[in-house]
């Protein structure tokens, strides 16, 4: 049977079941919409200057950043997109939480103290610190904003399935409709609430995911008596793969390539972490870098706990519903799942369906608020402020220019989020993780570890990590060539065989940074990178 029936089917369940308690689900979806941009609102109120626009005012504890960037970092991907892959391909889907959660180690351990002690509002502040101002600071605004777009097309995706599956809506009309919905709310998040407001949305979207997921992880649990092994049999008893299931190989190890994929994947998501713009902005809403390094450790213990809930809901989800009646990519696993446990038909399980949707939406609005503001920022601060006005920027000229950015940036991502709207999220995000460990992370390490780093070193490391990776994804599978999850199905434009471009375009970023600098002429200012090396030690005379 064909995933597109498979597909059709879960939508038409998922509708007749519904149907009766749909007045309920949408009035509780509405709330937690209506709450969200209240307390956007109340933010914005008290957002007043650059800092504040930017880094919160720099006010936020240690505890309510490691909130805020737990609610950052658990997007659409790890909520709707992990717990779809390991129920359609068991062991082989739970990579995602393993690569997600490992690569915290490198953000802790080389990136968040330095970031936080070197810049004041963007990855750009830190590359620009010893090298020539405007090159750098365009290259860094240009990489921030392709890296962002890339994982907002994987929020407008699980949006689009979210609210199709909750309002019953099988029509592509209805899908688009509803990605440029997303994209309108997220416009208003960001020029309303800034820096602010977008935390307080995520810190309150963390609370809220982690109690869902942990209301689901006991009720599947419960449903099994506890007992985890009986969990995992039926599980691969449903999916029709047998002990294959719970084994590596189903979706990675069929062939040579996908073991390659598998391996550029687990590169892209162990070192994208330490690359992601709206990541790397948490950092300095925090007055101090001890705050920052605790911060992370929060984060760390939220997100890996998180991370082992996943489990539960996707091998809940392949154990009680089943793979075949799981829609296509994935993606309304976990909200199917909600309905389940409340009781599919029932009051309780339009309860259950609607709180977990709306908390997933609540995830992907708040996700999509950080990953606009900080391209955004970034094109205000370091390509409007510091490239086009040479540094003569008032500070609310920047915000108007930050303000301006974010509706064009938001009508870029619902044009480019209608055609990612059938695909796995997880996958989508992967490319983002790919695309910043490319382009990012070797400048900012060789920035804050490299005396002999020069500008030439950082444009080739910036604009060849971002070329290579972005155009192996374009002539990837991802984009054309599969009829089942390509972006573009009919035509076929594919001959790179790997649908994450990690393996090749992670160490070409590192390579070309390399030989950029080794060919460059200009003499590196060794008094600049010792004050910066001093200033990302110690904190003396950070911001």
């Amino acid at each position: 049977m064909s995933a597109a029936y498979h597909s059709h089917t879960a939508v038409t369940l998922a509708a007749s079941s519904t149907s009766e308690h749909r007045p309920l689900i949408i009035t509780l979806f509405a709330v937690f919409v209506a709450a969200t941009l209240g307390i956007t609102v109340w933010a914005g109120r008290q957002t007043r200057s650059a800092s504040d626009f930017y880094a919160g005012g720099r006010q936020f504890t240690a505890f309510q950043n490691g909130l805020a960037v737990s609610g950052d970092y658990m997007s659409a991907a790890s909520f709707l997109g992990i717990a779809g892959a390991i129920a359609l391909f068991g062991y082989d889907g739970f990579l995602y939480s393993i690569g997600f959660l490992v690569a915290w180690l490198v953000a802790l351990l080389l990136v968040a103290e330095p970031l936080r002690n070197s810049g004041r509002y963007t990855m750009g502040d830190v590359l620009a610190y010893r090298m020539r101002q405007r090159p750098v600071r365009t290259a860094a605004g240009v990489s921030t904003i392709i890296v962002s777009i890339f994982y907002l097309l994987a929020q407008m995706a699980g949006a689009g399935a979210l609210v199709t599956l909750l309002l019953g809506i099988s029509s592509d009309g209805g899908k688009i409709l509803i990605v440029a919905l997303v994209g309108v709310l997220m416009i208003v998040y960001v020029t309303i609430g800034g820096m602010k407001g977008t935390t307080w949305v995520q810190m309150v979207k963390a609370v809220l995911l982690i109690a869902g997921a942990l209301l689901m992880t006991l009720m599947v649990l419960w449903k099994f008596d506890f007992n985890v092994s009986d969990l995992l049999g039926t599980a691969a008893e449903k999916s029709g793969h047998g002990s294959a299931f719970l084994e590596p190989g189903l979706k990675y190890g069929a062939t040579g390539t996908s073991k390659l994929d598998f391996l550029s994947l687990g590169l892209a998501l162990v070192l994208g972490t330490a690359g992601l713009p709206h990541i790397l902005i948490r950092f300095y809403t925090v007055p101090t870098a001890k705050a920052a390094r605790k911060s992370v450790n929060w984060a760390i213990g939220i997100i890996g706990a998180f991370y082992l809930m996943t489990i539960a809901l996707g091998f809940g989800a392949a154990a009680l519903i089943g793979p075949k009646n799981i829609e296509a990519p994935g993606n309304t696993a976990a909200p199917q799942l909600a309905e389940y446990l409340g009781g599919t038909g029932t009051t309780g399980g339009a309860v259950m369906l609607a709180v977990i949707s709306a908390v997933a939406f609540a995830t992907i609005l708040a996700v999509v608020a950080g990953l606009t503001l900080a391209s955004s920022s970034s094109f205000a601060h370091d390509i409007y402020a510091n490239v086009i006005r040479k540094g003569q920027a008032t500070e609310q000229e920047e915000m108007k220019a930050a303000r301006w950015s974010t509706v064009f940036i938001g009508a870029a991502a619902i044009v480019l989020g209608v055609f990612a709207r059938d695909m796995n999220v997880a996958g989508l995000v992967a490319l983002a993780f790919a695309v910043a460990a490319s382009a990012n992370l070797p400048t900012i390490l060789y920035s804050l570890f490299w005396k002999r780093f020069t500008t030439r070193g950082a444009l080739w490391s910036i604009y060849g990590g971002l070329a290579s990776s972005v155009i192996l994804v374009l002539f990837s599978p991802v984009v054309s060539g599969n009829e089942k999850s390509s972006m573009f199905k009919g035509v076929d434009f594919a001959w790179f065989p790997l649908e994450n471009p990690g393996l090749i375009s992670i160490p070409l970023g590192f390579l070309l940074g390399w030989i950029g600098s080794l060919l460059s002429k200009e003499e590196p200012d060794k008094g600049k990178y010792a004050e910066l090396e001093v200033k990302s030690l110690t904190g003396i005379g950070a911001h």
